[in-house]
């Protein structure tokens, strides 16, 4: 199993939107591929517009939460993307381990139409991603 970790500062929007967009098309295509996320400082709940946009998929995000970003997940994981570092400069995931970096925008206090742009962004890497490791 290759465990993909999502990393962005609160954990709220983009990277739940990547984990939940992985984990459903890695399912759907017979994949040994698993996504998680984390946030380098955590927030209190996810982004309900995230949520809305994801919804509109009929991919649900509702079992996720945010998590605090720990060293055991980020030895557990064999690859590390982090989603961009707009939010907060110093709460940077690329600051702490060594990622490759998306630069999406966030999503936070964005209407449903920009948060679906952000969303469709994360859902074209997404498959990418797993397009790289299905060779």
């Amino acid at each position: 199993m290759i465990t993909i970790l999502f990393v962005c500062v609160h954990n709220s929007g983009r990277s739940q939107m990547a984990e939940a967009l992985l984990n459903f098309a890695a399912h759907e295509r017979g994949l040994s591929v698993r996504a998680t996320s984390a946030g380098t400082a955590g927030g209190k709940e996810l982004n309900p517009i995230a949520r809305q946009a994801m919804d509109e998929l009929d991919i649900s995000m509702s079992h996720q939460s945010p998590k605090l970003l720990t060293d055991e997940m980020v030895r557990q994981a064999d690859r590390i993307v982090s989603m961009g570092c707009g939010v907060d400069a110093e709460a940077c995931p690329a600051r702490f381990v060594l990622t490759e970096d998306w630069g999406l925008d966030d999503p936070a206090g964005q209407p449903i139409e920009t948060v679906r742009a952000i969303r469709d962004a994360i859902a074209i890497r997404v498959q990418m991603l797993l397009d790289e490791l299905d060779q």
